[in-house]
């Protein structure tokens, strides 16, 4: 894969550009700039070059439908704000603009092209229709690293017809991946939350081998607390989780990785009532877990104090009710103290923690943070994403 930095002579030359611009909308506003944001550096890079600008994306499901509140009119205008450009959004449906003849007849540097996913062929990875696009452009870069686990048109298939090329983003992205799973600075220790474990199950069975800490957060520890003879109330858990967790024990063992999971937890009876600090066998039925204590916290801290790599995906609690933020906030705190220090290479990604980090204002105090979800884990494990091997 080539970077579009090491492209020759782009000047002038049509750039078919795939973003990801599916930022969450309220009322025709956006909500979190976060994703848009960090394109601008491949978007300036281009302007640089005086090349010319044909943006591909996607907000929401569409499923093939043109659905008005999931136009891309709101990034549009966020977006000729931020660059001091003028943009023009294109309504005229794709199949109807023959060739990119088009677009010289137009006087702006950028257009958009309206939400890709208006159109069926889009997500049916269409082979006529990723080639009617690529008739619009002279060069293709991708710089939706977060879009890059769908076999899609605008992903897997344009480039067979045109140069491609890797954008600044997906660069960015790329590298800290790899830094965290091939170039490791050990000791390496992953911190990963969320809902279910069965969803995550491929990703830790791939992690325990390379690193040497697995903490479970959030929801995921709820299975491993009930696993263990605990009472868990009305917390959620997911069901039939068992035999994957003798499975990760299994593994863990054998390769010599530690599994943490909270040894005290913060619960609530609903999740705007008070917080109330337990240890694990004086839960209630009618209470649910929705943070971690502060024996866990501390047991995290002495972890990370001898971690030199900390990738975490996924909250520690409810973070949404300040009464449950407590845990993440200060794993936040303490990533970001160390990563000051150049004590520790830092990692975060997924949706839940992003909002968390941009919340406490400590983006930009991680060495990476990705705004990919379903890529970011299954690049993590291990699967060959259609965008990586369509530009290879």
């Amino acid at each position: 894969m080539i970077s579009i930095r090491e492209a020759k002579d782009i000047s002038n030359k049509m750039i078919l550009l795939r973003l990801d611009l599916n930022v969450p909308l309220k009322n025709g506003s956006i909500v979190d700039t976060t994703r848009i944001d960090k394109i601008l550096p491949t978007l300036n890079f281009l302007i640089e070059q005086n090349s010319k600008i044909i943006i591909l994306s996607h907000i929401g499901r569409p499923k093939g439908k043109i659905i008005k509140e999931l136009s891309l009119k709101p990034v549009c205008n966020y977006l000729k704000k931020k660059l001091n450009n003028e943009i023009k959004l294109i309504n005229k449906n794709i199949n109807e603009i023959l060739n990119k003849d088009f677009f010289y007849s137009l006087n702006e540097k950028i257009i958009i092209l309206e939400n890709i996913r208006f159109y069926s062929e889009e997500e049916k990875n269409d082979y006529k229709f990723a080639k009617h696009l690529s008739n619009l452009g002279d060069i293709y870069v991708n710089d939706a690293f977060s879009c890059s686990h769908r076999a899609h048109a605008t992903i897997k298939e344009i480039p067979k017809f045109l140069p491609s090329f890797l954008g600044l983003q997906f660069e960015l992205e790329l590298k800290a991946l790899t830094k965290i799973t091939s170039e490791i600075k050990r000791p390496i220790t992953c911190i990963i939350g969320g809902s279910k474990i069965s969803t995550k199950i491929n990703v830790i069975k791939n992690l325990i081998p390379k690193f040497e800490n697995i903490i479970f957060v959030g929801a995921m520890a709820n299975n491993f607390i009930n696993y263990m003879g605990n009472e868990i109330g009305k917390s959620l858990k997911e069901e039939n989780s068992k035999n994957i967790i003798n499975e990760i024990i299994s593994l863990s063992k054998k390769e010599k990785c530690n599994l943490i999971y909270p040894h005290d937890v913060v619960v609530g009876k609903s999740l705007v009532s008070s917080p109330n600090t337990k240890e694990l066998n004086k839960i209630l039925p009618d209470e649910m877990i929705l943070d971690i204590g502060p024996k866990t916290i501390n047991k995290i801290n002495q972890i990370l104090d001898d971690s030199c790599t900390v990738l975490w995906n996924g909250p520690a609690g409810y973070f949404e009710n300040p009464n449950f933020a407590n845990g993440s906030v200060k794993i936040a705190e303490k990533i970001v103290e160390m990563n000051l220090a150049n004590k520790i290479y830092s990692v975060a990604g997924g949706g839940d923690t992003v909002s968390l980090l941009n919340k406490l204002n400590v983006v930009n105090n991680f060495n990476f943070v990705s705004t990919a979800g379903g890529a970011f884990l299954e690049y993590l494990e291990g699967k060959e994403l259609p965008g990586i091997s369509a530009l290879n």
